[in-house]
């Protein structure tokens, strides 16, 4: 990935050092229309500032991208996050009808896509975005690192 697809990515590890900051698991989220190349919305995990267990990053990005648009399909647009998107995300990721999903860390134990429950290769999957994992990956994975080896 170049150019803008790497510098979204950057603004999602960005947020994702925020999110590590204000005490929540690192994970940042951008989407972005993707023929505009502009940025819908932007988010990162907020569930305990929110004490919610669904404000994941994607989550907040998903509606947040929804409400400026005014629908809920999010046909033609790509969600760059610093972490393999939970089932719960996953899900919510084909309902919205994302177009890419562009994601840096894998996430053995808790994923969605690649590991765990394989939502998208679920034959109940309504739809499933074209997928591109490991950018970003390095720096993803050590932000998730420091911060967990920082709690214990």
């Amino acid at each position: 990935m170049t150019g803008s697809g790497q510098s979204w990515m950057d603004r999602a590890l960005a947020l994702a050092e925020e999110a590590r900051e204000a005490g929540e698991v690192p994970v940042g989220a951008v989407i972005v229309e993707a023929e505009s190349g502009e940025v819908l919305a932007e988010a990162m995990n907020r569930t305990e500032r929110d004490a919610d267990p669904t404000a994941h990053a994607e989550m907040l990005a998903i509606r947040s991208a929804a409400r400026r648009l005014g629908r809920s399909r999010l046909t033609g647009c790509d969600l760059y996050v610093t972490l393999e998107p939970c089932p719960m995300c996953a899900q919510a990721i084909s309902f919205a009808r994302i177009r890419r999903l562009y994601f840096g860390a894998p996430d053995p134990k808790g994923g969605g896509v690649e590991n765990g429950a394989r939502i998208f290769d679920r034959p109940s999957c309504h739809h499933c975005p074209e997928i591109y994992g490991g950018i970003g990956e390095s720096r993803s994975a050590a932000l998730l690192r420091d911060f967990f080896r920082e709690r214990r």
